[in-house]
């Protein structure tokens, strides 16, 4: 009785009213490390690894509607359905691995959202990263107390903000069209640029964010039995991916034109800070201050989601939950630590993301053995072709971490 109640409340409603968690998952693709690698990677490199972004959204699109649907027809998240086909000890070395992950991704949205306050406010960067840390936890305060529903509206509210603060400069300077389009042929130039690939790589399909999604799908609109109705939520959930990762993919992708176009050859552009005053002097600064807030709604947003993405692989991997505020300070302490002992953050938001890709099989050769997998997802299983292509993206993926750490050890 009462799933046919709740069968017939998601009728009555528009297909728009079910968007948001692909939204919220997006945050994840536009955090500080996207700022950070892909401005060193225009800056540097100038248009040669734009064929990276695109192939990157491209898999993201695939990897994130692969976790949501996990969600919906298992009524699990990734971590949980991964924790229940492994022993204990194997199930803690996964987890140490995801929570390394985690804690990079922390690492990267807590030094950017202290580097946006820096620049907005000339805060201290130890003082923003405090910040940036208690911001992020009132906004989880704000799911818990309020519900998904809410807190998507939040979360993408600041996609938002995101977007305004990065596109404004790509129509300020447009790029030349036909230089940023032979950027789309897959080329490197030397072990830097292998090195910002994977970087660019790690911050667009994000470990945590593929975690994450199964469970705000699951959350969000329940475990469907078989049926018209799980059908319609999978076919909504193809459209709010496909919608946020088109946000998600033309941020990212207009940082990498504006830094090739604007910042190329210009001294101290290997840094948020200096590719901000970059931006100031030839862009003006009113698209600095835009760029400048993008960021800070980018460490807020992301921030928090991280720390939802980690709670959630830490209640699926080793089957308990620990308070927010413990968690929250946790895994905040390696950013904080960072900032204090002044290591050069943005140098630092770069290495993270490089972390962050070595984690990505972890995450997606699980994906797609379960959603591959008959038993386990009846007629909802992976089309052969589906199932190709997600290890096609894997293969990738492992392949260009293998050369890196080659290229790295050779030279």
């Amino acid at each position: 009785m009462l799933q046919d109640r709740q069968d017939t409340q998601v009728r009555m409603r528009p297909s728009w009213y079910l968007l948001g968690p692909a939204f919220v998952a997006a945050i994840a693709y536009v955090d500080p490390g996207n700022v950070a690698a892909n401005i060193s990677a225009g800056a540097q490199f100038g248009f040669l690894l734009v064929w990276v972004i695109v192939l990157a959204n491209a898999m993201a699109c695939l990897v994130q509607y692969l976790s949501a649907k996990l969600g919906l027809v298992t009524g699990m998240s990734l971590p949980e359905a991964v924790g229940n086909r492994m022993r204990r000890p194997t199930r803690l070395a996964y987890w140490v691995q995801a929570e390394l992950v985690a804690m990079a991704t922390d690492l990267a949205e807590v030094m950017g959202g202290a580097i946006a306050l820096y620049l907005l406010f000339d805060l201290p960067l130890l003082t923003g990263g405090v910040i940036t840390g208690i911001v992020s936890l009132l906004l989880l305060v704000v799911k818990d107390r309020r519900g998904q529903r809410v807190f998507e509206r939040v979360i993408t509210g600041l996609l938002l903000v995101i977007a305004i603060g990065f596109l404004t400069s790509l129509f300020v300077a447009p790029p030349p069209v036909g230089e940023a389009a032979k950027g789309l042929v897959p080329m490197f130039a030397g072990t830097e640029s292998v090195l910002l690939a994977a970087a660019m790589l790690g911050a667009t399909v994000m470990p945590h964010a593929v975690y994450l999604h199964s469970g705000l799908a699951r959350d969000r609109h329940g475990h469907p039995d078989a049926g018209p109705m799980r059908r319609m939520l999978l076919r909504v959930t193809r459209w709010d991916v496909g919608m946020a990762m088109l946000v998600a993919g033309a941020v990212n992708l207009s940082m990498v034109l504006v830094a090739a176009t604007n910042l190329q050859g210009l001294e101290g552009t290997d840094s948020i800070e200096g590719a901000h005053a970059a931006v100031a002097n030839t862009l003006g600064p009113t698209v600095a201050l835009l760029f400048a807030i993008g960021l800070l709604a980018s460490g807020l947003a992301s921030s928090s989601v991280g720390a939802y993405a980690g709670a959630m692989i830490m209640q699926g991997l080793l089957r308990r939950s620990i308070p927010l505020v413990l968690r929250r300070l946790i895994t905040l302490i390696p950013a904080l630590l960072i900032l204090a002992i002044g290591l050069d953050p943005s140098r630092a938001l770069v290495l993270s993301q490089v972390v962050l890709s070595f984690g990505i099989p972890f995450a997606l050769i699980p994906l797609i053995r379960l959603t591959s997998d008959r038993p386990l997802m009846g007629d909802d299983t992976n089309h052969r072709l589906t199932t190709t292509f997600g290890w096609v993206v894997a293969g990738l993926i492992t392949l260009l971490n293998v050369v890196l750490i080659y290229l790295t050890v050779a030279g």
